[in-house]
């Protein structure tokens, strides 16, 4: 038999749990369904089921150049992304 009788509680921003409980409401989810299958996720891989680290400088400053607004290449396709990193 499976006794839920164990509770969790956490503080978290409104407008994330907002945004969280829209995207879970779309997909069928209530919020005690996303714990349930996140916590099942960190039994099942022995961890969080995601890798959690560190960036590393390069992408501290790709990070920086994006949020700014300012970054240095701008394309109009992929294809031109692709040819501009294959020559490099």
């Amino acid at each position: 038999m499976n006794n839920k009788a164990a509770t969790i509680n956490a503080r978290i921003e409104p407008m994330l749990k907002h945004k969280a409980e829209a995207i879970l409401h779309k997909v069928g989810l209530s919020t005690a369904d996303a714990i349930r299958i996140f916590y099942s996720q960190i039994c099942l891989n022995n961890g969080l089921p995601f890798e959690v680290k560190l960036p590393n400088d390069a992408t501290l400053e790709a990070i920086h150049e994006l949020e700014s607004g300012q970054s240095r290449k701008k394309y109009d396709s992929m294809k031109e992304l692709w040819d501009d990193v294959e020559s490099a």
